[in-house]
C-alpha cells in the first residue's frame, strides 16, 4: 500500500512564493526527464525550446470567480466570511460555500454584502458543514461580486494581492474556479504566439478548479482518499487537436495538473479523447497508467498533496522527490506564485 508520509519532503517556509513576478515568464523552469530523473535548470520562456511542430499543447482556460466575501449578520453585524465554491444548476442564485465562523451560519441566517447589495440567506447544511446560501441582490450578480469579492488565494499566501489579474491566467475565459490553474500563470500572451508560430497546436479545454485542491489528504492509505468532483468541458475542436497530435506521433503536453485530469477524464481507454462535459472525481498517483498525456508543465506542489501524487504518477516517486530536494537547495520559489517544472 501506498502510504501518506511517502509523499513527504521538508520544504522551508521562505520558499513559498508570497507575490507573483511581474515578468509572468521569467519563472525559473527546472527540466525532468522523467524516464532517466536527470534535471535541467531554465528559465520559463526556454520552454519554447522544448515544445515541437506536431506538438498539442493543452491549456485550462477557466476563470477564477472572486469568490471570498466579507459580510456581515444582519442583526447583530458580527462579520462572516463567505467562500464560494460552486454555483447549484438546478436552482436560481443558490451556491454551496464555506462559511467562517461557520457556528453561527444556522439555517436561516441572513448575511449582507457591501452594505445591502448582495444579501444572502442560509438555506441547507451540506456535507462538511458546508451551506447553501440564497443571494437576492438588483441588477448582474457577476457585476456585484466583480465588485465585493476577493481573489481566493491559498492559505498559504499571506500578502494581499495587488492586482487582481495576476491570480488570472491570460487565456482565462470561462467562469467558475475558486483557485487558479496556476501552472498557466507563467504564459504570457506573447509566448503563446511564439508557441504556435512554431507549429504548436494550442487546444483550450475547461476544468473549474475547486477548493477540493487544496484539501489535505487525511488517510493514511492514500488509496482511501476522496477526491471532490470538479465541472469539465472539453468541445469537440480541443478533442480534434489532442487526437491528430497523437495520431500524427505528435506529443500530448498538459499545462497543469488540472488539464491533465481533464484530459484523461474525457479520454477512452486506447486514448482517443471525446468531446464531453461533466463531473469527474478523478485520482492519478503512482500505478496509474496515462492514456492521453505525454508530459507535463506544472509547478511545485504541497507535501503529502494530491498533486504531488499526480506527477510521481508520471515521472515515478523517486525521481520527483530528488527533484524536489534539488528545487529546495536551489531556493526554488514553491506553490501558486512559485517556479515551474516540465515533466518530458
Amino acid at each position: 500500500m501506498m502510504e501518506l508520509h511517502d509523499f513527504y519532503y521538508d520544504l522551508p517556509q521562505e520558499l513559498i512564493a508570497q507575490d507573483p513576478l511581474s515578468d509572468r515568464s521569467a519563472s525559473r523552469l527546472m527540466l525532468l526527464d522523467k524516464n532517466t530523473g536527470e534535471i535541467e535548470h531554465k528559465i520559463f520562456k526556454d520552454i519554447i525550446d522544448y515544445l515541437n511542430p506536431g506538438d498539442c499543447l493543452v491549456i485550462n482556460d477557466t476563470k477564477v470567480i472572486p469568490a471570498r466575501l466579507i459580510g456581515e449578520r444582519v442583526g447583530t453585524g458580527a462579520a462572516i466570511e463567505v467562500l464560494l465554491l460552486k454555483r447549484k444548476e438546478d436552482m436560481k442564485d443558490v451556491w454551496e460555500v464555506l462559511v467562517k465562523p461557520g457556528k453561527k451560519a444556522k439555517i436561516g441566517t441572513k448575511i449582507s454584502f457591501g452594505g445591502g447589495k448582495l444579501v444572502a440567506e442560509v438555506i441547507d447544511i451540506v456535507e462538511e458543514g458546508n451551506r447553501l446560501i440564497q443571494f437576492t441582490y438588483e441588477g448582474i450578480f457577476e457585476e456585484i461580486l466583480d465588485e465585493l469579492g476577493q481573489m481566493p488565494l491559498p492559505p498559504y499566501i499571506t500578502h494581499k494581492l495587488q492586482d487582481k489579474n495576476r491570480y488570472q491566467t491570460v487565456y482565462a475565459k470561462h467562469e467558475g474556479s475558486a483557485a487558479a490553474p496556476t501552472a498557466g500563470l507563467h504564459f504570457t500572451k506573447e509566448l503563446l504566439e511564439k508557441i504556435q508560430e512554431k507549429g504548436v497546436d494550442i487546444a483550450r479545454v475547461t476544468l473549474h478548479v475547486g477548493l477540493g485542491t487544496f484539501r489535505p489528504v487525511k488517510v493514511e492509505n492514500i488509496q482511501e482518499h476522496h477526491m471532490h468532483s470538479e465541472y469539465y468541458v472539453v468541445t469537440q475542436e480541443a478533442a480534434d487537436k489532442i487526437n491528430n497530435a497523437k495520431a500524427n506521433g505528435g506529443r500530448v503536453i498538459c499545462v497543469g495538473t488540472t488539464s491533465c485530469r481533464t484530459i484523461e477524464s474525457a479520454s477512452d481507454n486506447d486514448g482517443n479523447v471525446k468531446a464531453c462535459s461533466g463531473w469527474t472525481e478523478i485520482f492519478i498517483y503512482p500505478g496509474y497508467k496515462f492514456k492521453v498525456l505525454d508530459a507535463l508543465i506544472t509547478n511545485f506542489h504541497l507535501p503529502e498533496s494530491t498533486l504531488l501524487m499526480l506527477v510521481s504518477a508520471l515521472a515515478g516517486r523517486e525521481h520527483v522527490l530528488a527533484a524536489y530536494k534539488t528545487a529546495v537547495e536551489e531556493k526554488y520559489r514553491f506553490f501558486s506564485f512559485g517556479d515551474a517544472m516540465f515533466i518530458h
